[in-house]
């Protein structure tokens, strides 16, 4: 039922994954060298666990083939996980990729109905944009003659054996039917929350997960050289501490609130110590270019979401603010967001603005003095207003967005429940 290409580090815990799961899988790979030694029973790199699984699935559920006909002709589902070097620009290089395409559609024959499934990590659009038109050019129609998804690994090496038997979260990439019905199946027996995304949004998923744990390690490898400059400090304990923080564990707010996208940051301490700290890698010499480049995004988010909504909408429309405070929960308006958006609209012409804010109206009308009207509720906005802008993420937003069902509504904060999440 399935074929896998490529049998390195994720190819081959794919496919006995599968295997093991009790589906009959065909495993092709171009390197004879390593279909020599998986057929000998014998691991190509070393992964824990997945010896003993290859002797146990080999010749059985699991089939090494040099006949990709008719792997592909018994297969419903073939999983591409083949390699995506960087080029010498750093784009991700498809060359592989559409050798193994064209290895599949020289060997189709009789009824098609094949879904070609993407598991090597490529970027966003790739899906999409290059390899749907790479099969287009070959005389197929993607979604009639052929079928095409992206579902992309979360194998950590050492891992990887289990992170694929025992998922947390299964990643389907898809844009027809007939393509998540049958990866659906395949996938239903892993008991793992399957999230069936658009083409693009798969890829996507991928490399913001990996982009995450980069960017953590170079934040902790730049605050470290801080720390040695400025001296005396106990750089091993300081991350030890760190990781201490309840936040990392769940309670009371969950770290991933953090890592979750918006308008910006505001309050009194992340702007205040972001920037007291790159100043003071400066006074020892040293540029700290992640916080420096923190402070940047977090002043150019403001600018991008004024810019592309200003540019959709009429500039006579009647603009509601949901939201004042920094964070839900607070009436604290120090260094908010909401106050540098505000100004940037009014510079650009736009005055027929209202705001709500559940705890932070009166104090933000007498710290910033700003030439709009304030409401006393959501249903008042929704009155004068045209354009929604959600400013804070208010749990009252979450509750009464059916107000909001008729308007236009940009949710800076991406709280709102979207129907397609609703199941």
């Amino acid at each position: 039922m399935i074929t896998v290409l490529g049998l390195g580090f994720v190819g081959l815990t794919t496919a006995l994954g599968f295997a093991e799961k009790g589906f009959k899988v065909y495993g092709y790979d171009v390197n004879k060298e390593k279909i020599s030694l998986i057929s000998n029973k014998t691991l190509p790199f070393h992964e824990e666990g997945l010896a003993e699984i290859l002797e146990k699935n080999l010749n059985k559920n699991f089939v090494i083939t040099n006949d990709l006909k008719l792997a592909i002709e018994n297969s419903k589902i073939i999983f591409l996980c083949v390699g995506t070097p960087s080029d010498e620009e750093g784009k991700a290089d498809l060359k592989y990729i559409k050798l193994a395409i064209d290895d599949i559609l020289n060997n189709l024959s009789g009824e098609n109905k094949k879904i070609i499934v993407v598991k090597s990590t490529i970027p966003p659009s790739t899906t999409k944009k290059d390899i749907r038109n790479y099969i287009e050019t070959k005389g197929y129609v993607v979604g009639k003659d052929i079928y095409l998804a992206n579902n992309p690994e979360f194998l950590r090496e050492g891992h990887a054996w289990q992170d694929f038997i025992q998922p947390d979260r299964i990643v389907i990439g898809s844009e027809d039917e007939y393509s998540k019905t049958e990866m659906e199946k395949i996938y239903k027996s892993f008991n793992a929350p399957i999230h069936f995304v658009s083409l693009n949004t798969g890829e996507f998923i991928k490399y913001l997960s990996n982009t995450l744990l980069s960017t953590l390690i170079s934040y902790s490898n730049e605050m470290s050289m801080i720390a040695s400059v400025v001296g005396d400090i106990d750089i091993q304990k300081s991350f030890k501490i760190l990781s201490e923080d309840k936040r990392w564990t769940g309670s009371p707010a969950a770290m991933s609130t953090y890592a979750y996208p918006g308008c910006g940051f505001g309050g009194y301490c992340l702007p205040k110590d972001t920037l007291a700290m790159a100043f003071k890698a400066k006074e020892y010499g040293m540029e700290a270019k992640i916080l420096n480049n923190v402070l940047d995004v977090n002043s150019n988010i403001k600018s991008f979401w004024v810019d592309k909504i200003s540019k959709e909408i009429d500039a006579k429309s009647g603009i509601g603010f949901l939201g004042l405070s920094f964070k839900p929960c607070s009436d604290d308006i120090r260094q908010t967001p909401a106050k540098e958006i505000i100004e940037l609209f009014i510079e650009k012409g736009f005055n027929n603005i209202c705001a709500y804010d559940p705890l932070a109206n009166e104090l933000f009308d007498k710290t910033y003095s700003l030439p709009i009207v304030y409401k006393n509720t959501i249903a008042e906005v929704c009155n004068d207003s045209d354009v929604i802008i959600i400013l804070t993420g208010w749990q009252e937003f979450v509750e009464k967005q059916d107000l909001l069902k008729n308007k236009k509504v940009y949710d800076l904060r991406y709280i709102l429940k979207r129907y397609d999440d609703v199941k």
